[in-house]
């Protein structure tokens, strides 16, 4: 008989805790059913082993993101200050979840229907910044991944206390994300790069 109170939706919660606590890819069942005061094979109840829970955690985590994106993100306005605004949101959610965190970095399977929309909602906030700057298109899909390389090589370097220089972290993420605004506002038309 399964305990009292345990669904899918509470092992998902859990083994989200679990990843903050120890690293997306330490994550166990036997941690998550531990922390439940359960045996793993009840967990097997509601999810079908840890690739699934994984799976999960990865659609909670991008709607997460997608949600703290989208609320910091001024509908409105400049494309600099909803750039920065981003970019901190993207930033303070890496901080806040580092085991969340890399579960929202994979390409997801579009066929996982979850997965795909919770992702597609994400982006869909990262293009409306984009357009702001009139990229759109292939353009729009290039800035993308040249932000989220910035902002992602940034956040890890920092969580792993890679900037030992004795400057303000703070005023360099600053000044990264005025370079991306520069880049952005600058932007021309995909050309022939060859």
């Amino acid at each position: 008989m399964p305990r009292a109170g345990l669904s899918r939706e509470v092992v998902v919660a859990e083994a989200a805790q679990v990843a903050d606590e120890v690293g997306f890819e330490r994550l166990t069942l036997a941690a998550v059913a531990e922390r439940l005061g359960v045996a793993v094979p009840s967990l097997y109840k509601h999810v079908d082993g840890i690739g699934e829970l994984r799976r999960d955690l990865t659609v909670m985590a991008l709607r997460e993101l997608g949600a703290a994106l989208a609320s910091a993100v001024d509908r409105g306005g400049d494309a600099g200050v909803a750039l920065r605004a981003l970019a901190e949101a993207y930033r303070g959610y890496a901080h806040a979840h580092t085991g969340r965190y890399p579960a929202t970095l994979r390409a997801v399977d579009p066929h996982h229907h979850d997965a795909d929309e919770a992702s597609r909602a994400l982006l869909q906030t990262v293009f409306s910044v984009l357009a702001r700057y009139g990229l759109s298109g292939d353009d729009a899909i290039d800035a993308t991944r040249a932000l989220r390389a910035a902002l992602h090589g940034f956040v890890t370097l920092e969580a792993v206390g890679g900037f030992g220089l004795p400057r303000d972290v703070d005023r360099s993420f600053a000044r990264l994300v005025r370079i991306l605004d520069t880049a952005f506002r600058d932007w021309s038309p995909e050309r022939t790069l060859r």
